[in-house]
């Protein structure tokens, strides 16, 4: 979320009202939208440091200018501003300063593409003069953990205290990776659980095209997506790639289960965030949270809470594709192409579905654990992941064709996914470029990154 919610409203007297809320998402083909949100690093031009939020130039005095040059709205939490807002878009803050834009929901890809093109157009334009870049990776190449600063946001503090008693890297999640990802519509619930399904199994194809984060204080780490490894070993209880969502059965209510099974971070009350970690929803659903006794949650209680999950992929209204790394701009439209492609046009669903379906657990998970390490090399099958994502990127480009949503010159989606094809072709993911570059011009350096990689 991109402010403090609010702490009004009705309290929730029934559990049925869960399951509406993930019910009220579903949407006529026509009102369907594609939310993109990707996260970057600020960095200092001289001396590549992070941006600590207060002082010239920080984080806090480039939210000012984004206020003060280009009208973003700013909201605050007491005396700090943490996040702007433009109509239906937000810029917020990850908790190292990691600068996210959370874009409005639009029509089309030549829409969310023009939409980052102007944000990052602002970025540039502010940077120049105060002195700072944004690199967009997915793990920080160069920085110590202890070297991140951390944002003033009340929600941050509670799960940085809780984060290492259930993971070895919650915080290196929290202060050192970027993703971008794209929020998706459903018609219906069957339809939902048709592209939940899909772009679960496939969520791996997704992290091994996009894998950006070889390298881990100035070294390969031995990953092409330490981003998607972090995951793995942050939070067992709110991470994963959900083996429910493929039982008979699924739909809204059992997905209102496991939320409710995933342990509170906070409750927010008259402007504060109070420490609910560990604590339990469904003693909030009974009148039973200890920090609040006697009260029943509302539903911005169950809206926020809904926020604490990180699945690969993430059920709201709508769903969230969380397995990339953020990546150079025009991979911040490509990432939206892939899953429209995929999952907004029913042939293509259909062509992804038969590809997916025969899939086993154990063939999920071994894509999960592996891909973060070997991306495209991947053992699958009798082969390799490549000749899999040579597939899914040409289902992609077909539906969006059969989209036909074109602009300005008539052309149609399908070439903002065009630097996926060239991936899953050659196998050249962005982390084998930049450890290629690391061994030869760059002579064992990732301080040159920060030139050649900058918005």
């Amino acid at each position: 979320m991109s402010a403090p919610p609010s702490s009004r409203g009705a309290p929730i007297t029934d559990r049925r009202q869960l399951v509406e809320y993930l019910e009220s998402g579903c949407k006529p083909v026509a009102d369907w939208r594609i939310g993109t949100e990707h996260e970057k690093f600020v960095f200092r031009l001289d001396d590549k440091s992070p941006v600590p939020y207060a002082g010239p130039g920080g984080i806090g005095a480039i939210l000012g200018e984004f206020e003060r040059r280009f009208g973003w709205e700013p909201v605050r939490e007491g005396e700090n501003t943490i996040a702007l807002t433009k109509g239906m878009a937000n810029i917020s803050l990850e908790p190292g300063g990691q600068f996210e834009l959370s874009g409005a929901p639009l029509h089309t890809i030549h829409e969310t593409c023009a939409e980052v093109g102007q944000h990052l157009a602002e970025v540039r334009a502010i940077g120049r003069d105060l002195g700072f870049g944004m690199l967009g990776l997915g793990f920080n190449p160069k920085w110590k953990r202890a070297d991140i600063p951390w944002m003033p946001k009340g929600r941050y503090k509670i799960m940085r205290e809780y984060m290492p008693k259930r993971g070895g890297l919650g915080l290196d999640m929290m202060t050192r990776t970027c993703t971008v990802q794209v929020n998706l519509d459903f018609a219906s619930e069957a339809d939902m659980v048709k592209k939940f399904r899909v772009s679960l199994a496939l969520q791996p194809i997704a992290t091994a095209l996009f894998a950006a984060s070889p390298f881990t204080e100035g070294k390969p780490n031995g990953f092409q997506s330490f981003r998607s490894h972090i995951w793995t070993d942050t939070d067992p209880d709110r991470t994963g790639d959900l083996p429910f969502v493929f039982e008979d059965g699924f739909g809204f209510e059992r997905y209102v289960d496991y939320a409710l099974d995933v342990p509170m971070y906070f409750a927010y009350r008259d402007g504060r965030y109070l420490d609910a970690s560990g604590l339990s929803f469904r003693d909030f659903l009974e009148g039973r949270l200890s920090i609040l006794p006697g009260e029943l949650p509302l539903m911005t209680d169950w809206s926020d809470h809904m926020t604490t999950m990180f699945p690969e992929v993430r059920l709201k209204k709508y769903l969230e594709m969380r397995g990339a790394d953020a990546g150079p701009w025009g991979r911040l439209c490509a990432l939206p192409a892939l899953w429209v492609g995929l999952l907004y046009d029913s042939t293509a669903l259909d062509a992804a579905w038969d590809l997916v379906k025969g899939w086993s657990s154990e063939d999920r998970a071994g894509l999960r654990r592996d891909v973060p390490r070997l991306g495209l090399d991947t053992p699958f099958q009798g082969g390799t992941l490549q000749p899999i994502a040579r597939q899914v990127v040409e289902i992609a480009r077909e539906g969006l064709r059969n989209r036909a949503r074109t602009a300005g010159m008539g052309d149609d989606e399908s070439h903002f996914i065009e630097p996926l094809v060239a991936i899953a072709e050659t196998g050249r993911t962005l982390a084998r470029e930049l450890l290629e570059r690391y061994e030869t011009e760059w002579a064992h350096s990732v301080d040159p990154l920060y030139d050649a990689y900058a918005y």
